[in-house]
């Protein structure tokens, strides 16, 4: 959970940057960023992979530059959706949501997730070699 709440907060940032940095998106304050931050995750986990699928043969004439048209449509959608979060036009919308990804990317490489040690070990996985016996195969093929 706290991970979860760490990435919106990068996220509420680099929409505040993109604000910030490009004329044509505008943030009422930190509070319509959070908003924004959010609708943004919420549309990228629901819509975003529908679209990329949808949008295969293009994407992939494209060499996958059409999914920064993709990622523009959602900064859009998001910029509807929720007040006090603007977005003027096709070109703010494309530089925002590269900016956004830049920044969201750089920000969530910070806090890469580090194994946690008090988790027990996932079904399959071993911790140590204390309960493995190791068997080599001798000649007249016996297991010692």
């Amino acid at each position: 959970m706290k991970h979860i709440l760490i990435k919106w907060l990068f996220m509420t940032i680099a929409v505040l940057a993109a604000a910030y940095f490009i004329e044509g998106i505008r943030v009422a304050g930190f509070p319509s960023a959070l908003f924004a931050a959010a609708a943004l995750g919420i549309l990228n986990a629901v819509f975003r992979p529908i679209l990329i699928i949808l949008t295969l043969p293009i994407n992939i004439l494209s060499l996958g530059l059409f999914t920064f048209v993709i990622n523009a449509l959602m900064l859009k959608i998001a910029a509807a959706i929720i007040p006090g979060f603007d977005v003027d036009g096709f070109w703010p919308a494309i530089l925002g949501s590269l900016l956004i990804s830049i920044v969201g990317w750089l920000l969530n490489a910070l806090i890469r997730e580090t194994p946690d040690s008090t988790r027990p070990p996932r079904r399959g996985s071993r911790q140590d070699d204390s309960d493995v016996i190791d068997l080599d195969k001798k000649d007249g093929g016996r297991w010692e």
